[in-house]
């Protein structure tokens, strides 16, 4: 009974483990491990992302006396505070583009997660059969280095003095800036309303701006009240003009019988630093078929921005605002150096845009923190 005892224990044991590596897909990933198929190579390098294991990621490059680890890793994990070091592999998804018993080409679809919502990346990548094991064939990353310059610095600047106590933002025992939303247009999607337009600073002083919009029945009474939070500019120079958009979830554009907006301000101190230009915009699609507008960003300025979110407004031929696209840019902005952007645009709408403008917002982590 002495050694019986034991013995049961022992079995017992290695049962439950086993099949608690069953439950947990351990036959699974032991499959993917061996990376016999493509789909089984891009299963697992992007389950090592997902754990960010850079190690294990980097030996299922084919490539890597051309590839440093370090450039691979940064790469993938983002670098100089960019919205990509905050972010992480959440799902992906592949689809076999081509392949032969020697190589293959699969397109990959990334969704990372972050403080402001998912972030997609398409890549397609090249893979190749060596030694009865398919490896990732990763492109070369560019290493963006700044030479040593001088930028000169004359920009606008406003600053604020005398503040009370208990102004954390702004400055509330001032007249708040004179601002005035200038357009506002209806649109239906599938599954809610979507308020448009453009709103403008007024006033010689900067302001910093939200946009709300009330839905009214027949009967005068409210349906719902939304701001424009993440899809609009909200520090805005004097002068200046800058598109919003709010977004009603679950409502009809047949049960809103009016829109009642309301712009508010406060004074914040500003500066026309840094400039960010906007090179190369041009409506195209991307790889998976989608409608995006394209381009680059270019900071003109001498220190580096570490979040930068691109707002693109569509005007019809009668100059209305018709669509208000929003999206962040993964990398961070270095000084002179242009950096790749693309927001969506929906199907119905891209057929009707005679123009567009684009804004940046710009953020650092050295602000926010």
């Amino acid at each position: 009974m002495r050694i019986v005892l034991p013995v049961i224990i022992f079995v017992t044991t290695a049962i439950l483990l086993a099949v608690g590596w069953l439950l947990s897909g351990g036959v699974t990933r032991h499959e993917i491990h061996s990376a016999s198929t493509p789909e089984e190579a891009i299963q697992a390098f992007m389950g090592n992302i997902q754990a960010r294991d850079w190690d294990q990621a980097y030996s299922r490059l084919d490539n890597t006396n051309d590839v440093d680890k370090p450039d691979f890793i940064l790469d993938l994990a983002g670098s100089n505070g960019s919205l990509r070091t905050y972010s992480s592999l959440q799902t992906f998804e592949e689809w076999p583009l081509h392949a032969t018993n020697a190589d293959a080409v699969v397109r990959v679809r990334m969704t990372w997660s972050s403080a402001i919502g998912p972030l997609d990346d398409v890549r397609d990548l090249n893979l190749k059969h060596d030694d009865n094991v398919w490896k990732i064939v990763w492109p070369k990353p560019e290493s963006v280095e700044v030479p040593p310059q001088v930028v000169p610095v004359n920009y606008l600047r406003w600053d604020v003095i005398g503040r009370g106590p208990n102004d954390d933002w702004g400055v509330n025992n001032v007249d708040s800036p004179q601002v005035r939303v200038m357009s506002m247009n209806a649109v239906e999607r599938d599954d809610r309303v979507v308020i448009v337009g453009e709103v403008v600073n007024e006033d010689t002083v900067p302001a910093y701006v939200s946009v709300n919009a009330t839905l009214l029945r027949p009967d005068g009474s409210t349906i719902d009240e939304e701001g424009s939070f993440d899809t609009m500019s909200h520090s805005l120079l004097p002068k200046q003009v800058a598109p919003y958009r709010i977004d009603f979830p679950g409502v009809r554009l047949e049960q809103v019988k009016s829109v009642r907006m309301a712009a508010h301000a406060n004074l914040v101190p500003a500066s026309a630093d840094p400039v960010i230009a906007v090179t190369g915009q041009k409506l195209d699609k991307d790889k998976l078929g989608q409608n995006i507008l394209r381009g680059d960003l270019v900071n003109q300025s001498g220190q580096s921005v570490d979040i930068a979110q691109v707002l693109a407004a569509y005007y019809d031929a009668n100059g209305k605002v018709i669509w208000v696209s929003a999206g962040y840019v993964s990398q961070a902005l270095l000084p002179q150096v242009p950096v790749p952007f693309a927001v969506d645009l929906p199907q119905d709408i891209a057929s009707k845009v005679q123009s567009y403008h684009v804004t940046v917002n710009h953020y650092s982590t050295r602000e926010i923190s």
